[in-house]
């Protein structure tokens, strides 16, 4: 077609629908970029919009991988840096006479002077460490104001020296004072059996306050007898430890009997253990005249507690100091001290001191009120997560344990733990989002990590453990998308170990909460990783359990080949499990049974085809079985309540063929290391105080030491 001329050119212009349609759509972009412009003011504006968004996201992904998981909560609100040194130092005693174990109980009334002017200097003592304290965290948070400190103390100390070459004789005869008190030499008081033994007789049969006295500093300094901080600056005498004897003695007794002889004094008794007792006394005479000695022992017994190794004075120390907890109410900084040491004994102690440690911890959360419940649940979960960065075939076990004891925990107030859940959930969904987004390495690495998984399965446990009591539907939901956002993450067989763990989450929740949750496709598709040949060599030993990753020479093994085709029944039968009496059994079975005759025809291996034909013949006779029930009711399937009671008493039959099956199914899993663990499967069955019992007495067990711990629950049921 030649081109047009002038003429049939304009007439196309002003007539051809076409052009007219050009410039009407012409029109209209040009009147939209006229308004945005007038609306941004710049014509610039909209390019460097576009420019800044990408950047913006970037950095709002990296805030996201900065956080680690064990900071997603920040800071807790108990200030770490309180001072707590009123008592510093030994207590202010009397003469030798009653302090080398005079029995005549005659300086009783004098001691009450002497305690109230040592209280007196202790108060005076005490501000002065405060304001000491709040100087040094000016200097730490200023550093131009530590600087000007420092050139004034220069120039200070520059004025002083002139002032001691001047020749002023007022000011020679002040330094020469101050020469002598500080060259006073120490008065060292060697202690033997016989004194020790006539101050415990003396508080045992007479309370006497002066011999209390003497075994609280003879307490301290055997407290500080194997370190370098003994040495006080404002002691005028201390004692020495001569043997192992008199320590043990010492030790035993204040530990042992503490607790009773100051309730005995101010008048508590042994079954009280409400805080308001301590804090109602705090006003009266009797409670000033016997803080510094409460204030003295406290402070010993955790710097026993910090100092010494040996697990059998540790853990008779944590139960004796047990029972005094409450005496810590009036003194926070110490309760702070002594949450500090219980959680490092917890995490890092084995046995019976573990428990005792978690004893301690879950004592002080549920008596000293919903902020100290707030410290030790974050403190807990912080120091879990520090731990979860390696985990070693012989740490799994201990790992399960301190896991148990954080929901442990969390039961004892569910609504706030579920709030701090929800915070730490949500933060490991944003981490999961952006894996999914970018494929980042570092944000893959974060997820795929044994702190992520732990976090996981944490929460996991704390979801199935509370969800049929409590209402935990945001959490369960939350969960269920990150745990399948994880198994579709990483598809590769080399990341066998960590879909299995998903499965199993997946599982649990289900049995927990009552609600239908899909992972037969999960499970099925482990079927299908086919690496090696068919019946290959066996592989190096190596923990499945204990990996969350698998090395690239055990792909080839028949050992893997074994895992795959096990572990997919294992999972499927603990699912198929649950529903078997489920009116629409049938229905879920039917996809899950054709790709499992789908693999019975591909596969060459006898004992794999045998065991898979096993499954699906089991799961038939009970699919028959719920088809002939099924035919027999006279209700429709809208019939929701009459849906729920369907087969009601033939659930709690152990006896059914399937039933049988999924035992020996579970009991050839654990004997070939397959399940993660079997107890927590017959747990699921108790109720949950005596897990909570069993969880405490299992790791006991595992050091040869029984611990016998009450376990409970705390809260209000959802009402149903």
């Amino acid at each position: 077609m030649g081109k047009l001329g002038k003429k049939a050119r304009k007439f196309a212009k002003k007539n051809l629908q076409s052009v007219l349609k050009r410039r009407r759509k012409i029109k209209s972009m040009i009147k939209r970029k006229a308004s945005k412009r007038e609306g941004r003011g710049h014509p610039e504006d909209e390019e460097r919009d576009t420019r800044e968004q990408p950047k913006e996201r970037n950095f709002e992904d990296q805030d996201i991988l900065d956080i680690p998981l064990e900071d997603v909560f920040g800071r807790d609100g108990i200030d770490e840096d309180e001072d707590d040194s009123d008592s510093d130092g030994y207590l202010s005693e009397e003469s030798d006479g009653c302090a080398e174990g005079d029995q005549n109980g005659t300086c009783l009334e004098d001691n009450k002077s002497m305690t109230a002017l040592s209280a007196q200097s202790n108060d005076i003592y005490s501000e002065l460490a405060k304001k000491k304290s709040r100087l040094e965290k000016l200097k730490r948070k200023d550093p131009e104001f530590s600087k000007f400190l420092d050139n004034y103390e220069k120039s200070l100390d520059q004025f002083r020296d002139d002032e001691v070459y001047s020749g002023d004789d007022t000011s020679n005869d002040g330094m020469e004072e101050v020469e002598e008190d500080t060259s006073k030499p120490r008065k060292i008081k060697l202690l033997t059996m016989p004194t020790i033994d006539a101050w415990c007789q003396q508080v045992i049969e007479k309370q006497s306050v002066p011999a209390l006295t003497s075994l609280l500093n003879a307490y301290q300094a055997a407290s500080h007898c194997r370190t370098e901080s003994s040495h006080f600056s404002r002691v005028a005498s201390i004692y020495e430890i001569p043997n192992g004897e008199c320590f043990a003695r010492i030790l035993f007794f204040m530990l042992r009997e503490g607790n009773k002889i100051f309730r005995g004094l101010l008048g508590i008794p042994c079954s009280s253990c409400k805080k308001e007792t301590i804090l109602d006394l705090r006003s009266t005479q009797k409670w000033k005249n016997l803080k510094p000695l409460i204030k003295s022992f406290l402070r010993s017994t955790l710097f026993i507690l910090g100092e010494i190794t040996d697990s059998g004075i540790l853990d008779f120390a944590l139960k004796q100091l047990r029972d005094a907890i409450i005496f810590f109410a009036a003194f926070p900084s110490l309760l702070h001290r002594l949450m500090k040491v219980s959680i490092h004994l917890w995490a890092t102690g084995k046995g019976s001191l573990s428990s005792q440690s978690f004893l301690i911890i879950r004592v002080v959360a549920s008596t000293f009120g919903s902020d100290w419940f707030d410290t030790c649940l974050i403190k807990m979960y912080k120091t879990f997560i520090a731990h979860s960065k390696f985990i070693e075939p012989g740490l799994r076990k201990h790992m399960e344990y301190l896991r148990n004891s954080i929901v442990e925990l969390c039961s004892l107030d569910v609504h706030k733990s579920s709030g701090k859940a929800l915070v730490s959930i949500k933060h490991l969904a944003k981490i999961l989002q952006l894996a999914l987004r970018t494929k980042k390495k570092e944000a893959l690495k974060k997820v795929f990590s044994w702190q992520y998984t732990n976090c996981v399965h944490l929460w996991v446990t704390f979801t199935s453990e509370n969800s049929s009591d409590y209402d935990l539907q945001a959490l369960l939901f939350i969960i269920v998308q990150i745990i399948n956002g994880m198994a579709g993450l990483f598809l590769g067989p080399r990341y066998l170990p960590l879909r299995i763990k998903c499965i199993q989450w997946l599982n649990t929740l289900s049995h927990s909460s009552g609600i239908f949750i899909p992972v037969a496709s999960f499970a099925l598709d482990i079927l299908e990783y086919r690496v090696g040949k068919v019946g290959g060599k066996r592989a190096k030993d190596f923990k499945f359990l204990s990996s969350v990753k698998l090395p690239k020479y055990w792909l080839k093994s028949q050992d893997f080949q074994e895992q795959c085709v096990f572990s997919s029944i294992e999972l499927l039968c603990v699912h198929f499990d649950q529903w078997c009496h489920h009116i629409s059994f049938p229905e879920l079975a039917t996809a899950p049974l054709i790709r499992l005759r789908k693999f019975c025809g591909t596969t060459t291996a006898e004992t794999f085809n045998r065991s898979v034909k096993r499954f699906i013949d089991q799961v038939e006779q009970n699919i028959d079985f719920v088809r002939k029930k099924r035919d027999e009711v006279a209700f429709s399937p809208k019939d929701d309540q009459a849906v729920e009671t369907f087969l009601q008493l033939e659930r709690s039959n152990a006896n059914i063929s399937y039933r049988q099956y999924y035992r020996n199914v579970i009991q050839k899993a654990v004997s070939h290391g397959l399940l993660m663990n079997e107890s927590s499967m017959e747990k699921k069955k108790l109720p949950k105080e005596r897990r909570q019992l069993q969880n405490r007495t299992d790791v006991a067990i595992m050091d040869g030491e029984l611990e016998n711990g009450d376990g409970g629950k705390v809260g209000k049921k959802r009402k149903t």
